[in-house]
């Protein structure tokens, strides 16, 4: 690029813009407050930044270079899941760790992006040639990066998802799943076991869980929600359950989603006295991104010129990068903090890491 500076973490200017993100409220849909803070900060270091459209109230912003070719998008999501505590959701510190709502997923990762940009940007000799992308919705329509990839395209992505800074280049694949129940409301002193549908619930889930244990134990199956039409002291007529299902990207999705419309119809077959459904709202396929890509291993040489240990690792959530997937971009997922933190009352991220990922996203932007 014509510069042989190194970027500068500032590190005061990144732990202000983390704890200030932090002590914003964003869950998903309600994420305008973050946003608007965002552009404005990047406004005030003349960050080419605008807004671009999700629905009537949201937007992403996205910095791209003009006359730039392109080669890798920095993306982070700014929404987080909602509040355990409305009371308690800010950022406190404690022997160098944040905590709060969203540190680890992913506000972490967004603030030292950013810094990565502004720090490239002020060292470089002629504009970056990378995106800097902050969506919103990832923790649940994903609609954000939809949006994104119908208007933008790029060959490379990196997302800041709590990785604990170790690359994943493999990423499983997501099915969003419902299975219903329906049967005949009547008194509760009336209840038959045989047809009733919240108890066939249960043993739907039981089988599920089986043929799963025993077919494909590497699937990574959680009941999400449970729920009922009951309205005092009847036989619902109506349960529903909804399912996180998430695979390993070598197994055959077709054949598993074939399988399981199977075993529906053979409870249906099993007992006539209620109607089992199931319908699948999400399906997303994972992918695998060869380690000998030029581009991965320029980002190993990184990794490793600051003594850091190549350990890719696969990521086994979903999230944004399935949709990039989709789109055409390959998606490199590195950031600070650590996934099982994440979506937890003590969710947090070590401040030192939040550097170290600003310092790796920075040199990966300097190296392009």
């Amino acid at each position: 690029m014509g510069s042989s500076a190194r970027p500068v973490i500032q590190t005061a200017r990144l732990r202000r813009l983390l704890e200030r993100l932090v002590n914003i409220y964003s869950p998903s849909g309600k994420e305008e407050d973050a946003i608007d803070f965002l552009y404005s900060f990047l406004k005030r270091y003349d960050v080419p930044v605008v807004r671009q459209p999700v629905d009537d109230h949201r937007s992403n912003l996205v910095v791209l270079p003009p006359d730039a070719d392109i080669q890798l998008a920095l993306i982070g999501h700014v929404d987080t899941i909602s509040a355990y505590d409305l009371e308690d959701f800010g950022c406190d510190e404690a022997s160098g760790e944040l905590f709060g709502l969203g540190t680890a997923d992913m506000k972490g990762g967004c603030a030292a992006m950013i810094e990565a940009y502004l720090s490239a940007s002020a060292v470089a000799s002629s504009p970056i040639p990378a995106a800097l992308a902050l969506v919103v919705g990832e923790e649940e329509e994903g609609d954000g990066a939809r949006r994104l990839v119908r208007d933008y395209h790029f060959p490379w992505a990196i997302i800041g998802e709590p990785t604990d800074l170790k690359v994943s280049l493999v990423h499983y694949g997501y099915l969003e799943m419902q299975l219903a129940i329906r049967g005949k409301r009547m008194h509760a002193s009336m209840a038959n076991r045989s047809a009733h549908p919240a108890e066939s619930l249960l043993h739907f889930l039981l089988r599920l869980l089986r043929y799963w244990e025993e077919r494909w134990p590497e699937v990574i199956p959680n009941i999400r929600d449970l729920s009922s039409s009951s309205a005092g002291f009847v036989v619902p007529d109506y349960c529903e359950a909804w399912l996180d299902v998430h695979l390993p990207p070598a197994l055959p999705m077709g054949e598993i989603i074939l399988e399981l419309e199977q075993l529906t119809e053979s409870i249906r077959e099993d007992n006539p006295h209620v109607i089992p459904s199931l319908r699948f709202t999400e399906i997303h396929s994972g992918y695998d991104i060869p380690e000998r890509s030029p581009f991965v291993q320029k980002i190993r040489h990184i990794l490793e010129s600051r003594e850091l240990r190549w350990t890719p690792v696969p990521f086994r959530s979903h999230s944004d990068a399935n949709t990039l997937w989709t789109a055409g971009v390959k998606p490199i997922l590195l950031g600070p903090g650590q996934l099982e933190k994440a979506h937890s009352p003590e969710e947090s991220v070590s401040f030192d890491q939040v550097v170290a990922a600003a310092e790796i996203y920075a040199d990966i932007l300097m190296a392009l």
